[in-house]
């Protein structure tokens, strides 16, 4: 049986503008990036294939070529919104190469009256689109949902089928009688609109993990800096200490405080002291590893924790924390604090996360009260305790 292909192709229209009408709804209101990638791809979707159905009139000259162009951006659209639900961005080269390759393609073929004019090409473009898209949904980290895995399966189906499609096309023609029968315009849309709704009903759930882990990941991290706020650094860093002496290593602590910081906010404006936690959270990130945990622990205070960091290499870090500051260029007219840095580290057996901050915090009160800009170690500290009881 060969299923008439234009009736099927309005009937793919119809759903694809119902689709696009309920997701556009969906994007403006919870402005999720998968959401706003799936309605441009049902706009390329809908508008590709009513293209195709001015072929056979004067129009198809431009129309076909138009018609594969916009479909496989869609595909390559469904692909950028999959990226997005891993945090990832398509690059727009990627995205721009599969239609400007079928343009050039299709406009090469005789579009005034070759139906299949670049269809090699179109069927190969679909093919890599949908199988990039399958390829990022089943790599999704879902907090609380396994969707994506069905997803991905769907995608890869479809995958397979374009790939059949463009194998046959490329060995028997599209005249052919396998063609026509299994891969022909009206199965493939008759496919497309079954998928474009089993896609579109599962993609709420998608939206709405992208959504709870945008809303948790805003929830743990302070707005200005970006960093760990204080009560999800601590949760953190006791958990990540309680493994480390499980295995016999230990960690280092740093507080540290910006010297001097209300003199900033008062000679130059509360704008200029966001600038400089701004700077020095920038000076943090770019001195520690991406295992190590950076929070603001309060203010102009922070907090770093190292896993398995000895006393040296924390103020080590600390220093280097420092440079990167007043390396920092500064808004005009105003200078950036200095820093006071208290350190301490455990050892395998040792404290808890709630001592070991104890014992920073008391160095880095030595520090401010010897001067500030300088770091004091616990162990330096210490010794200026003995030797002060000594004295004594």
């Amino acid at each position: 049986m060969v299923l008439d292909a234009f009736s099927v192709r309005v009937a793919l229209g119809v759903v694809t503008v119902t689709l696009l009408v309920l997701f556009c709804t969906s994007f403006h209101r919870t402005r999720s990036p998968y959401a706003g990638w799936w309605s441009l791809a049902l706009l390329e979707f809908m508008v590709g294939n009513a293209a195709f159905l001015l072929n056979g009139t004067p129009h198809q000259q431009w129309a076909n070529p138009l018609g594969n162009v916009l479909v496989v951006a869609g595909a390559f659209s469904v692909w950028a919104g999959a990226k997005t639900l891993r945090d990832q961005k398509a690059p727009p080269w990627q995205l721009a190469v599969g239609p400007a390759v079928t343009a050039i393609a299709s406009i090469l073929e005789s579009p005034a009256t070759n139906v299949w004019s670049g269809g090699f090409v179109y069927l190969a473009m679909m093919t890599v689109g949908i199988s990039l898209a399958a390829y990022d949904l089943w790599f999704i980290k879902s907090s609380h949902s396994q969707v994506h895995k069905a997803l991905s399966i769907a995608a890869g189906l479809l995958a397979i089928y374009y790939m059949g499609r463009w194998m046959v096309y490329a060995l028997e023609g599209p005249a052919s009688h396998a063609f026509t029968t299994y891969f022909g315009p009206g199965p493939s849309a008759l496919i497309s609109m079954v998928l474009l709704v089993t896609v579109s009903f599962s993609m709420t759930a998608l939206t709405s993990d992208q959504l709870i882990r945008g809303l948790k990941e805003r929830a743990a991290r302070d707005h200005l800096t970006g960093l760990l706020n204080r009560g999800t650094f601590l949760d953190l860093a006791g958990t990540e200490l309680n493994r480390l002496h499980s295995t016999g290593s230990g960690a280092a602590v740093v507080l540290a405080d910006l010297d001097h910081f209300k003199a900033v906010n008062d000679e130059y404006g509360h704008g200029a002291g966001d600038v400089a936690l701004q700077a020095f959270a920038e000076a943090c990130g770019a001195s520690v590893r991406s295992t190590d945990l950076i929070g603001r622990y309060g203010g102009e205070e922070f907090i770093l924790f190292l896993p398995g960091a000895t006393q040296d290499r924390a103020e080590s870090i600390a220093a280097e924390i420092s440079r990167r500051m007043a390396a920092t260029p500064a808004p005009e007219g105003v200078s950036f604090p200095t820093i006071s840095y208290g350190v301490t580290s455990s050892i395998p057996a040792g404290a808890d996360l709630t001592f070991m901050i104890e014992v920073a915090d008391a160095a880095l009160y030595s520090a401010k009260a010897q001067g500030r800009n300088r770091i004091v170690g616990a162990d330096r500290l210490e010794a200026a305790i003995i030797a002060d009881e000594a004295r004594s």
